[in-house]
């Protein structure tokens, strides 16, 4: 392959006599006459200070940008927009956060797009900067690669982000006192890293890992840690072997290559944000995926991480014992993976995985498949007359696999986390918490200061929660999200009202509103859709484009 096929974006750009303009600007940011012989290495990184998720992402972009120079192509770094989940929890400006994935996507498109940038290395560190991240390199398929920013240390007394929302809840039972509650915000959080469970970040490094689209073992590293510090400097290496392999995203991820995501999610008790999150960035390479192969796969896959929220241990002690990679080693002897698919090493997954050593004899974070926290998927798809075209819950066994209740509906979070606060909600209710839908809240707020009250107040055995709203992967709980249609849709969850009987099934998939089919036509019939709550900016236009959570929630299906 000569330098020319090296460099089929970048060509464009800089190469001949009618590009000296081009090279003059370029020339400005350090760009030598060498330079322009050599393949433009985009490097997105999420870094900012608005997350400690990412607020060591500067200094990773740093090392990935030095490491695709030294072998041979010339690195240059761009921002990509991220925010914070944890912080915008429970207000307002959470109705930005999953729109912040299409953004995301957006922008590497956009500007890798407009620079023509000949490969691209995404460095994310936050629930919707990683899938928008990868959606973005698949509208380009163009060589790319994947690393994850890394997981953050425990806390003392083996604290995270959750303890905080959780003791928000206790302190409202008069489990904790003020001092106690102040003690658990100053210290949960020690410094940079993703939330520290197997909450959304940490599942989607590992389904991106077990994707093929990082290199092995970059979803299970410390933040601030030499191995993350290595896997930078792998990745610019791997990144110009894809370049001179001639390796894109649509090698890599295809329909296997999801399904292997899906199963290692599964198995780690991944979050319910991975169903949207996988179904969104399928979308976007063109791989038919749809809600029920989540069903269909997973009645084969067994949960046997003990891994937070529903579990004991954080993603810094999976580290210590080797990361996820045992754990897909075994599954793949276990014939559950397919070790065909191409990886961003150059190599099948089973090659990657072939020298990988097992678990230590002593160790408890992860069961044998004859021991599983739950023989079957954790991600149960749930479809009735309350969502006909289904709805997403996280049912780890522990919960129970059933639940009966009556309702007790609320318009909004804030609502219903008053309700949980003040005394209002009790045992035996059904939480109905509805306009909360991509379309609707706009932007599908996730629930996490809801169900962690729940949590707090002693209520997690007594209480389940439906919405057409998503779940933190923190979120824990019997706990229903995605119910699709949503209520701004006119879906049936629209017309439920307080004290209609409610039962869920996790083993037979069903959710259902326990009245006459007449009573429920009736009823939607009568009911008048909402104004809309925005009418400019972006979360007009999120609205306005936004398919079904069911499809992915991305907004370009029906253009």
């Amino acid at each position: 392959m000569n330098n020319k096929d090296l460099r089929r974006h970048s060509s464009i750009v800089v190469d001949g006599v009618e590009q000296a303009p081009s090279r003059s600007m370029l020339r400005a940011v350090g760009f030598n006459d060498e330079d322009f012989k050599k393949p433009q290495i985009g490097i997105c990184s999420t870094w900012s200070m608005v997350t400690p998720c990412n607020m060591h992402i500067d200094k990773l972009a740093e090392h990935v940008n030095k490491a695709a120079d030294d072998a041979g192509g010339k690195g240059i770094i761009y921002n990509a927009i991220t925010i914070s989940d944890g912080i915008s929890m429970g207000t307002e400006g959470m109705k930005y956060s999953l729109v912040s994935r299409e953004v995301i996507a957006d922008s590497v498109e956009t500007v890798s797009g407009c620079m023509g940038h000949d490969a691209i290395v995404a460095i994310g560190g936050c629930d919707k900067n990683m899938p928008g991240l990868m959606m973005g390199l698949s509208r380009l398929n163009r060589p790319s690669l994947f690393v994850y920013g890394g997981t953050i240390q425990p806390g003392p007394g083996h604290t995270n982000i959750i303890s905080v929302f959780e003791a928000v809840g206790s302190h409202a039972a008069g489990s904790i006192s003020d001092i106690q509650l102040k003690q658990i915000e100053d210290t949960a959080i020690p410094g940079p890293g993703s939330c520290g469970g197997m909450y959304t970040a940490n599942t989607m490094a590992s389904a991106i890992e077990a994707l093929g689209m990082s290199l092995p073992n970059s979803s299970a590293q410390d933040a601030i840690s030499q191995e993350k510090v290595r896997d930078c400097l792998n990745s610019g290496e791997a990144v110009m072997n894809l370049i001179k392999q001639d390796i894109k995203p649509s090698d890599i991820m295809t329909r296997s290559a999801f399904e292997n995501a899906i199963k290692v999610t599964i198995a780690l008790g991944g979050s319910t944000n991975a169903v949207l999150h996988l179904l969104a960035m399928a979308h976007t390479m063109d791989v038919d995926l749809e809600l029920d192969d989540f069903t269909r796969i997973g009645k084969k896959i067994p949960m046997v991480a003990d891994l937070k929220p529903s579990g004991k241990y954080l993603m810094s002690e999976l580290i210590k014992i080797g990361g996820i990679q045992p754990l897909m080693r075994r599954m793949l002897d276990a014939g559950m993976l397919d070790g065909n698919c191409l990886t961003v090493t150059g190599k099948t997954l089973a090659e990657n995985l072939s020298t990988v050593d097992a678990y230590p004899d002593d160790q408890d974070i992860i069961r044998d498949f004859s021991d599983p926290i739950k023989k079957d998927s954790h991600l149960v798809v749930l479809k009735g007359n309350l969502a006909p075209s289904g709805a997403v819950a996280k049912i780890t066994g522990k919960e129970g696999l059933s639940f009966k209740g009556t309702a007790r509906v609320f318009d909004s979070e804030e609502n219903c986390l008053k309700g949980i606060l003040d005394g209002t909600v009790k045992k035996n209710d059904v939480l109905v918490i509805r306009y909360e839908g991509p379309k609707g809240a706009p932007g599908m707020r996730e629930m996490l200061s809801p169900t962690s009250a729940i949590m707090g107040k002693g209520l997690g055995e007594d209480v389940a929660l439906i919405t057409d709203g998503r779940f933190s992967g923190g979120s824990h709980g019997f706990v229903v999200g995605h119910v699709t249609p949503e209520a701004y849709d006119g879906g049936p969850i629209a017309v439920v009202r307080d004290g209609d009987p409610i039962s869920i099934d996790a083993e037979s998939n069903k959710i259902t509103l326990e009245l006459s089919d007449n009573e429920i036509e009736t009823r939607l019939t009568e009911w008048e859709k909402p104004p809309a709550r925005y009418k400019r900016g972006v979360l007009a236009k999120y609205a306005a484009s936004v398919a079904s959570a069911s499809e992915g929630a991305v907004t370009d299906k029906y253009l």
